[in-house]
């Protein structure tokens, strides 16, 4: 029997202005496909022009500069409807969406989708079964006590997964997707019990209790930062904040 990590996944990923979901902006992203593994990945990949500058911190990040992006990249609102419909359709096959940091990249997607559809990833996927993992989480919830920065650098570093072309949209979604067969192998006396569906679930309990964690150790530190709970989509701010 196959087992759910050596079956067909699918990871999403995006480039951005910045790291603020709600203000900033996506200028890349991809939807890779995998149906086994080893197997040849199958790549859709969106190049935005998100209609706002470039900040120069991004553009060392990802190399995509202002005369670029509006040279090459499309108008935001035809993309975000393709990269939503994308993701709904990887759900409709019920094919597990691996995404780096969820809270991150299905945010600021549902925030372009408000922004120039007037929709939202909520209304994209109401009929049908989200299911995401997140090798942040699961690293972090399965390795808990290794000590060092987990970024997706990191987690290819310590699973041994090649990254070709680091903050290129496919070439991370492609390493994340690894990463998460690469985690779910070396625990896989943990791992193979549970179905997809029910790791997303405890995805949602692991990441809010890793929250409060690092809430209460900014805390200590006395670091102003807030660490919002919820996974894998933070709610929409309300409208007086």
């Amino acid at each position: 029997m196959t087992l759910w990590y050596d079956g067909p996944l699918a990871a999403f990923d995006t480039e951005t202005t910045g790291v603020d979901v709600e203000e900033d902006r996506i200028v890349s992203a991809a939807v890779v496909v995998q149906d086994m593994t080893g197997g040849r990945p199958r790549v859709t990949r969106w190049l935005i022009n998100p209609g706002v500058p470039v900040p120069p911190g991004a553009t060392e990040v990802h190399g995509l500069t202002d005369d670029h992006l509006q040279r090459n990249g499309r108008w935001p609102a035809p993309v975000m409807e393709e990269i939503a419909r994308a993701l709904a359709e990887q759900c409709a096959v019920a094919r597990p969406l691996v995404v780096m940091n969820a809270p991150f990249d299905l945010t600021i997607l549902d925030r372009e989708l408000r922004r120039h559809r007037a929709s939202s990833l909520g209304r994209y996927l109401e009929n049908v079964p989200l299911c995401v993992l997140d090798p942040r989480v699961l690293d972090k919830h399965l390795d808990r006590y290794r000590k060092g920065r987990r970024t997706l650098t990191d987690l290819c570093a310590q699973y041994e997964v090649v990254l070709d072309g680091a903050h290129d949209a496919a070439a991370d979604a492609t390493a994340a997707l690894e990463v998460v067969r690469a985690v779910a192998r070396r625990f896989a006396s943990r791992m193979e019990r549970l179905s997809p569906a029910e790791l997303h679930t405890l995805q949602a309990v692991w990441h809010a209790a890793q929250a409060r964690g690092l809430q209460a150790w900014f805390a200590r530190s006395g670091t102003p930062e807030m660490v919002d709970p919820a996974w894998p989509l933070r709610p929409e701010l309300p409208a007086a904040a």
